[in-house]
């Protein structure tokens, strides 16, 4: 390697570190599949049906691009949700194998609350209380949603709504009642921004909501660029480090569609049917 090419080599090292310097690797595949690694520009494949045959070779791409190896990566932070059964337990998948070959650092982080960092971060003070509803599609007319704010110095936002899902009128209806049972007039004062995969697709919906602000229909991860990567990582550290649950377990939220079925009744046997009536004559001759 020439002296130019080693140079090159270092600064893309140092460029695919969080704020901790620590190599990271983002993935999360809750609507179609982004990986990254936290410093650089992630890659996206929008196509739910095609990612899980290109997530492999898309983390494969992104650890080359940043000078890396494999084994140079010393923390994974995989989006755990909420999202959809199928697309999402293939990032999870995948980030605990390469945790399990290169004994990197594995932390679950949910999606919904990067929507609100990085729309917070492109707000401009005007005097009101910015909140944020986060949201991601959940398919069948429903969003998997939270309603969060940003207050400056915490690193992670603070839960107005907890994560739930539910159609996009009823969503409004519930930051309508929050709202109505805050000490401000009709929605004054404050102002909720929805952003997420799916935040224009239910618009009309939203139009509801009295205090509405923007829609954006983006996912942070991809949508921000660098920034994306480096607020997933941000945040799971963040959590990790306040003592919160970092599991990479999956958010699915929807109940399932099937319920278990009834215990099946006892049937009796000729045993058991002799003894049940020799008690009955018994009862009868005793009286």
């Amino acid at each position: 390697m020439n002296a130019s090419s080693a140079e090159g080599s270092g600064t893309d090292r140092r460029n695919a570190t969080d704020g901790d310097g620590i190599p990271t690797l983002v993935i999360d595949t809750s609507f179609g599949a982004t990986v990254g690694i936290v410093g650089r520009e992630p890659h996206h494949e929008p196509d739910s049906r095609a990612h899980v045959e290109k997530l492999q070779p898309a983390i494969a791409d992104v650890v080359a691009q940043a000078g890396l190896e494999p084994g140079d990566i010393r923390r994974i932070v995989v989006g755990t949700g909420p999202a959809p059964f199928t697309g999402l337990r293939a990032g999870i998948v995948a980030a605990r194998a390469a945790a399990f070959a290169t004994g990197a650092e594995l932390l679950g982080q949910n999606i919904l609350e990067p929507q609100a960092v990085w729309r917070a971060g492109l707000q401009y003070p005007d005097g009101r209380r910015h909140l944020v509803l986060a949201v991601n599609d959940a398919r069948r007319r429903q969003l998997y949603y939270a309603l969060y704010e940003c207050v400056p110095g915490d690193p992670v936002p603070r839960t107005i709504l907890d994560m739930d899902i539910a159609g996009a009128g009823v969503i409004a209806h519930r930051i309508n009642e929050w709202i109505r049972g805050r000490d401000t007039p009709e929605g004054g004062g404050i102002v909720v921004d929805v952003c997420g995969t799916g935040a224009r697709r239910y618009a009309s919906s939203f139009q509801g909501i009295v205090a509405l602000g923007e829609l954006v229909d983006d996912s942070a991860l991809y949508a921000a660029g660098a920034d994306g990567p480096r607020i997933m990582a941000n945040l799971a550290t963040a959590h990790r480090d306040r003592g919160d649950s970092c599991s990479t377990e999956p958010l699915y939220l929807r109940r399932p569609d099937v319920s278990q079925p009834a215990p099946l009744k006892a049937v009796m046997t000729q045993e058991d049917l002799r003894k049940e009536a020799a008690r009955h004559l018994a009862q009868e001759t005793g009286r």
